[in-house]
């Protein structure tokens, strides 16, 4: 039986355990972050794969020399799809929609930033978020040029620290009544696919982010076929096995917002017949090809 090295422990690693135990792949935690390790010894567990890179690159660096495995999904790949200004210049380069972006990389003047949105054909309101978080962190609306400024007096704050290690964030057009899809991808192929969506009071009380981390509910949707479409040329340029593809429909416009190569796997009712097997094969493949 094949090991599978899941540097997570939660939703992901619960849900995906059982299907893989059933298709001859075990799957064990391996931490990847808080802790206390002797380097000096050899580790305990042997694995013969691993699932996603760790998020941290630092304690990834330590945890991959130790085991020297191959991953389903990379470092390169990992830190391709948290680039979102990365993300966008590659598929805008590719004639893929994206939204009006400006990105902008500290210490820029205020005239200067002022100049670039007004260049770019931005008008407000605008939304501003940080080039490398997840989650929704950080981003914020701007409804004119003193509360733009205001966010960036934010961002300039958090820039001064020397520890700070990304000092880049993105300017973006205001998608109105946007419909938000997360397409999931295996091998360029689609294997699910959700709507988040915000309850009627969450709207009422002026929310807009769509994250299910901030309260939003995944609604399992059939994938339109445009949508299927636009996804699979995502990752077909950006060359990711395992990908979320986050998608924004507003006023007939679907456009990509940003990417995810660290997806939660999400209940079973949400994916397509036969991801469980699409994702053990490309298990398999991965461990296979390094052997």
């Amino acid at each position: 039986m094949r090991r599978l090295a899941v540097t997570t422990s939660s939703e992901t690693f619960a849900r995906m355990r059982g299907p893989l135990a059933a298709r001859g792949i075990e799957v064990g935690h391996l931490p990847a972050k808080e802790f206390a390790l002797d380097l000096t010894r050899p580790p305990t567990e042997e694995f013969d794969v691993g699932f996603v890179y760790p998020s941290r690159m630092m304690e990834g660096g330590v945890i991959d020399a130790r085991y020297d495995i191959p991953w389903v999904n990379t470092r390169e790949d990992i830190l391709a799809s948290r680039n979102k200004g990365g993300v966008i210049a590659a598929l805008s380069r590719a004639d893929i929609p994206v939204p009006k972006t400006v990105a902008v990389s500290n210490p820029v003047e205020d005239d200067e930033l002022v100049s670039a949105v007004e260049s770019a054909g931005l008008d407000f309101p605008l939304v501003v978020k940080p080039n490398s978080t997840t989650r929704g962190v950080g981003i914020a609306k701007a409804h004119d040029v003193d509360s733009l400024l205001g966010i960036v007096d934010h961002q300039n704050l958090v820039h001064d620290f020397r520890a700070t290690g990304d000092k880049s964030y993105l300017v973006q057009e205001w998608l109105p009544d946007a419909r938000d899809y997360r397409i999931m991808l295996l091998d360029g192929e689609i294997v699910g696919g959700v709507e988040r969506r915000l309850s009627d009071e969450a709207r009422a009380d002026g929310r807009w982010k769509h994250n299910v981390h901030r309260g939003a509910d995944a609604v399992g949707i059939d994938v339109p076929d445009e949508h299927r479409e636009l996804a699979k040329a995502v990752a077909e340029t950006l060359g990711i096995r395992y990908l979320g593809v986050d998608l924004l429909e507003s006023n007939g416009r679907l456009v990509v917002s940003e990417t995810n190569a660290r997806p939660t796997i999400d209940d079973a009712g949400k994916y397509e017949d036969g991801f469980f097997d699409a994702l053990a094969a490309l298990i398999e493949r991965v461990a296979k090809n390094a052997a």
